[in-house]
């Protein structure tokens, strides 16, 4: 049995092509002031403590939901190589607990960028629960906004 296979039940990957060239993709999502601003699930706004994008940086922040409620996040990046991948690890708050390794690697391919986002949950108990919260849906989501901001120039 490798790694792989044991991280396979708790698991998340989220995939979608962007009709945008990576270099564009790319700046959307490595941009402080524009990473903010499309970040989260549609009805969901960011307000940032600190952001220091790059390999060693992090992004601390709070995703406020349409109701109001407030979702402490803190991202520790691991590795930023442009414009291929962004690893990084989730933070249920700052300096909070892990929620989940995660890496978004960034892929020409004919008709655009595909961009897709795997995140290695820390048990197959937060993965289950993530599923019943509709994490695929709301990552695609989160995906759509990216894309709308890419587009939008």
């Amino acid at each position: 049995m490798t790694t792989a296979d044991l991280a396979a039940d708790r698991t998340l990957v989220i995939s979608r092509l962007i009709a945008a060239p990576r270099s564009a993709v790319w700046v959307a999502w490595t941009d402080p002031v524009s990473l903010p601003q499309w970040w989260g699930p549609e009805g969901f706004s960011c307000r940032t403590s600190r952001i220091t994008l790059g390999t060693g940086g992090e992004w601390v922040f709070d995703m406020i939901g349409p109701d109001g409620t407030v979702y402490p996040n803190h991202h520790r990046y691991v590795e930023v190589r442009a414009p291929e991948c962004i690893a990084y690890t989730l933070l249920s708050g700052e300096n909070g607990p892990k929620h989940a390794d995660a890496v978004a690697t960034f892929s020409e391919e004919a008709g655009g960028t595909r961009v897709t986002l795997t995140m290695v949950m820390n048990s197959a108990e937060e993965y289950r629960q993530a599923r019943e919260i509709g994490a695929e849906e709301l990552g695609q989501q989160t995906l759509a906004k990216l894309e709308r901001r890419v587009l939008a120039g």
